[in-house]
């Protein structure tokens, strides 16, 4: 049975210009056809409008039925961390080129709404990442990121020396540029680019991709989902963990950096003809001739 979304929140990327045409045009679409809309704080001071009720982003997961992003999977990243815990589903509608994440385009956006409002769509529950940075025995910092938790040199260049666990079992001990740790809608993202495999989002599985290892047997692991990986740090140089690649943290040698599933997943709407393999097409150029 499809749900009924009565209250949709609106939320654009912030340092976009041409997003309030496109979102106001939305509000107003929506409204007209019986919703009630709110408009996120940041984004209606960005496109100073206060025409519609606005409220803080942390709180739109408590008061709307659906929330829709307008901007591209950079912004859909950010809002979904933060709106996780309240289990509200999530359109994306992008303004350039189609995303992995927002996958609808604002020239057809009304269909897909229309379509998506009244029953006809995909749902897919993605997986999230819950990381603890633990020093000297104390939790000193914790995160939750969609595509990746990344361990990485940051400026000096020297290599990084850790150990890797997987449920307690040691795996190996690496001496490379570092290390990602993605969730099957990131394999898409550094991890493809670091030469992991891609992964359907709809898998139960993380992979683990060394970034430049030296050695020529370093290779991408997919484990379960439920697996917790941890990484000891050796050697660290001026390490840092990232957060799909929009927070980090510092970390030093005797650090460890606990992965594992987030107890919440991320709930996303697609129109009813959604195809994942279409758009791996049109963002990897497949088929292309060059």
């Amino acid at each position: 049975m499809s749900e009924i979304f009565q209250t949709i929140a609106l939320v654009g990327k912030y340092d976009s210009p041409e997003i309030g045409e496109a979102l106001l045009r939305l509000a107003d679409f929506l409204r007209d056809r019986g919703h009630d809309v709110l408009i996120a704080r940041n984004t209606a001071e960005h496109i100073g409008s206060d025409v519609y009720p606005i409220a803080e982003l942390a709180e739109l997961g408590a008061r709307a039925d659906l929330a829709v992003v307008l901007g591209g999977d950079g912004t859909m990243l950010s809002i979904t961390r933060m709106l996780a815990k309240d289990d509200i589903p999530l359109v994306g509608v992008n303004q350039g080129h189609l995303g992995f994440l927002t996958d609808v385009p604002v020239e057809t956006m009304f269909e897909s709404m229309t379509a998506i409002l009244d029953g006809e769509y995909v749902a897919e529950q993605r997986l999230l990442l819950n990381t603890r940075i633990v020093r000297d025995g104390e939790d000193i910092y914790t995160a939750c990121a969609f595509n990746d938790v990344v361990v990485s040199k940051a400026s000096s260049g020297r290599l990084i020396d850790f150990e890797v666990f997987i449920d307690g079992d040691y795996v190996y001990r690496q001496r490379s540029d570092g290390l990602v740790i993605a969730t099957p809608t990131g394999s898409t993202a550094y991890a493809l680019s670091a030469g992991g495999p891609i992964l359907h989002p709809t898998l139960e599985a993380f992979v683990l991709v060394p970034i430049c290892a030296h050695t020529l047997s370093a290779r991408p692991i997919a484990v379960n989902s439920r697996s917790d990986v941890e990484l000891r740090l050796i050697e660290a140089g001026d390490a840092r963990v990232y957060f799909d690649g929009q927070r980090h943290f510092d970390v030093q040698p005797g650090d460890r950096v606990l992965v594992s599933r987030a107890p919440k997943t991320i709930r996303l709407l697609h129109p009813k003809n959604y195809s994942y393999y279409f758009t791996l097409r049109h963002k990897l150029h497949w088929g292309t001739q060059l």
